[in-house]
């Protein structure tokens, strides 16, 4: 195969979009094996490295429009025979470039936006010659879109992620994803990647599984993939090579089942307060009669109206959140100051003590020796390590060489000699001040005068736990959420006499572990805790008092991403009874303590859902029932004012990072903007506080 490549001058960046990178849709023709004729090639690039993946923008989506018309005119000509589509290493594209929409002010603006995206992929649809997507890496949103205008599809067993988003940000696929989607593959499997994967915390696919769901034809390995897959397109032009689809279906009751589960799916997310998935789900349901342009002008609608609404700016405030002001801490200390960390302590061979150990030598690479009371414990800490690394070497996710390092790495033993030339110890202990405190003063006879000394505290003082220590400017709180593998937040947390050295060397330690970090005051449960504390115990006492528990769980839906007493049984009843004895100690009765939740854990039940449960429950003489409404409203309205105490008392340094808070280490809802623009929004946080938290336009359609 040879090549030659043309390039079509790079667009500017509009006035709605002032920040838009530009993806560039340069052309290299390549002449296909066998005779197969000439294949142009469009490979999406927007010069950058990985880290930075291809988008569209108006400019790009212009630019692309310009080259696809240019192709048209050669393909008419028979200069060519075929057009491929790739991207450049690593990355095919990943939607829609959304850095602009804060600026859309009015609907027609915002159709405009929409159009241009549909007109340009449809041009791709009406070439006069075969169209292929060659998805080379992670595909997403306008991505997948672009792939499904094409005639035929490969993708790499190397892609990390497939997936349509929107609906988790409060939009929906609109260039051609509700409507080609669903044609290509039915509306069962399509509504899985529309809708049941983003509402479960924006679920990604690989690119095996996208083949299976049918939404490539072919899959390759990555090291040979665009050589494989211009061989395959070639074969496919000489007749050689026939796809093979299953026929979709187009009876109503078959698409009136999937899309009446999506809709039951929608209701138990979001409980009707997110549009996004149900305009989805209607675009899905008029995808298997509309023709193409009138589906296309639905989804142009659709698009504009929720460009336009609070849930998407919402929603973009949380993604803007998650991927900015997560890598820039507010409030953290000079990242110079920060002391190198070349070997780890671990006071504790539990279960959080294990994965924490895993954690650190995965990312530092550095020695991590666990310690426990007796070898029993040590052992069975350290074998979890090693079989966790056994079987990230078993999947192909480490070669046996990094395996063989990681294993070596890890350590135990039951005394804590081998801390002494640690540089960062951290326990995983009893919840309990006593016990934490034999422990650093145990540690603290044998480590350096400057190791770091971090405690993994769910809810205690940092101040009073390094009190009688000869050093206690090294001790910080470092809160990880479980399991810490998944939990992306990590709260850090200086005692009163911490000093900047062990705050930053916290703050380092903690982005290398690829966490997002919070700086929080020295206080009772934190953010994430106290907040979920305040809501649990909320929410309990409307229950205790009277309420059934569904009514209550149907006032909550669209919140968290879980009823509260289904939360109770995964963080642990004893846990969620302590966190909120701590809170009801600390800060006084607005921190309700069930007794029922009590009952259950001198019981020791691991679940509402646990047998016997019902006979250990009292229920009120006089029972106060609320409607779901009622619940809504006293529900936020407490936390509300809990996150104007907090703010006004500094525990965290704005509302941004308490909805930061939420959303990585409670899962709230990314269209909600975490917690603090749903308040605003509907108004309780004037109703509660007499001010909004954040100002207008913020996470909102600007006034």
């Amino acid at each position: 195969m040879t090549a030659t490549t043309t390039d079509t001058p790079q667009q500017a960046p509009t006035a709605a979009f002032p920040d838009e990178v530009i993806t560039r849709t340069p052309v290299q023709d390549i002449d296909l094996p066998g005779g197969a004729g000439t294949l142009a090639l469009i490979t999406l690039d927007n010069g950058f490295d990985h880290t930075k993946p291809n988008t569209f923008g108006p400019a790009t989506v212009a630019g692309l429009r310009e080259t696809v018309d240019t192709l048209a005119q050669r393909a008419a000509a028979g200069e060519i025979q075929a057009v491929g589509i790739t991207g450049k290493p690593f990355v095919f594209a990943v939607g829609a470039d959304l850095s602009g929409v804060p600026h859309v002010t009015d609907r027609e603006q915002a159709l405009d936006i929409a159009r241009a995206g549909h007109a340009a992929f449809a041009a791709i649809m009406d070439l006069p010659v075969p169209t292929f997507a060659f998805v080379n890496g992670a595909a997403m949103g306008g991505g997948v879109e672009i792939g499904l205008a094409c005639d035929y599809r490969t993708i790499s067993s190397g892609v990390p992620a497939v997936a349509l988003p929107e609906t988790f940000l409060g939009l929906v696929p609109g260039w051609g994803g509700c409507y080609l989607l669903p044609r290509l593959v039915g509306p069962e499997k399509a509504l899985k990647v529309i809708i049941e994967n983003p509402l479960n915390q924006n679920r990604m696919i690989g690119g095996a599984q996208a083949r299976e769901l049918g939404m490539a034809d072919a899959i390759f390995a990555p090291v040979t993939f665009l050589k494989d897959s211009l061989e395959w397109a070639a074969a496919v032009l000489r007749g050689e090579t026939t796809v093979q689809r299953p026929e979709v279906t187009t009876d109503e009751q078959a698409w009136e089942q999937a899309l009446t589960a999506a809709t039951g799916l929608a209701d138990q997310k979001t409980g009707g307060q997110s549009p996004a998935p149900y305009r989805a789900i209607q675009l899905v349901r008029e995808a298997r009669t509309a023709e193409r342009d009138a589906a296309f002008a639905a989804e142009d609608e659709a698009l504009a109206d929720l460009i336009m609404g609070d849930e998407l700016r919402a929603g973009l405030y949380a993604f803007d959140l998650v991927q900015k002001r997560a890598k820039r801490p507010a409030g953290a200390p000079d990242k110079s100051l920060a002391r190198p960390v070349t070997k780890v302590g671990i006071v504790g061979a539990g279960l959080m003590a294990s994965q924490l150990a895993m954690l650190f030598v995965r990312a530092l690479k550095v020695p991590v020796i666990l310690t426990d009371l007796d070898q029993e414990r040590v052992d069975k800490g350290v074998a979890y390590v090693h079989d966790e690394i056994a079987k990230s070497l078993a999947k192909g996710k480490i070669s046996q060489d990094k395996a063989n390092q990681l294993t070596g790495l890890v350590s135990g033993s039951t005394s804590k000699d081998g801390f002494a030339d640690a540089d960062f110890v951290i326990e995983a202990v009893f919840e309990e001040m006593s016990v934490k405190k034999t422990v650093w003063a145990e540690v603290e006879a044998i480590v350096s005068e400057t190791c770091v000394l971090a405690s993994n505290t769910s809810s205690l003082s940092i101040t009073e736990m390094a009190s009688e220590l000869a050093h206690p400017e090294r001790v910080v709180g470092f809160h990880f959420f479980n399991p810490v593998a998944v939990m992306p937040l990590l709260e850090i947390i200086p005692g009163e006499r911490t000093d900047d050295a062990a705050l930053a060397t916290a703050f380092a330690t903690g982005k290398t572990l690829k966490k997002t970090c919070i700086l929080v005051k020295d206080s009772p449960s934190f953010i994430a805790n106290r907040l979920l504390g305040r809501f649990m115990g909320e929410f309990s006492k409307i229950v205790d008092e009277g309420t059934p528990v569904d009514a209550a769980n149907q006032g909550l839906l669209g919140l968290a991403p879980m009823p509260p007493l289904v939360l109770v049984g995964l963080v642990g009843p004893a846990i969620a009874l302590h966190n909120s004895e701590t809170l009801h100690r600390e800060l006084g009765e607005r921190f309700y303590v069930s007794p029922n939740l009590r009952a259950l854990v001198e019981a020791g039940k691991r679940s509402y859902d646990d047998d016997g449960v019902e006979e250990l429950l009292t229920t009120p003489e006089q029972p106060v029932e609320l409607t779901s409404a009622q619940v809504r409203e006293r529900v936020l309205g407490v936390l509300a004012e809990e996150i104007r105490t907090m703010l006004d008392d500094g525990v965290a340094q704005a509302p941004m990072d308490i909805d930061l808070a939420m959303i990585t280490g409670a899962g709230f809802q990314f269209w909600n903007g975490g917690i603090t623009p749903l308040l605003d929004r509907e108004g309780v946080s004037e109703r509660v506080t007499g001010q909004r938290f954040l100002p207008k336009g913020v996470a909102s359609v600007p006034a």
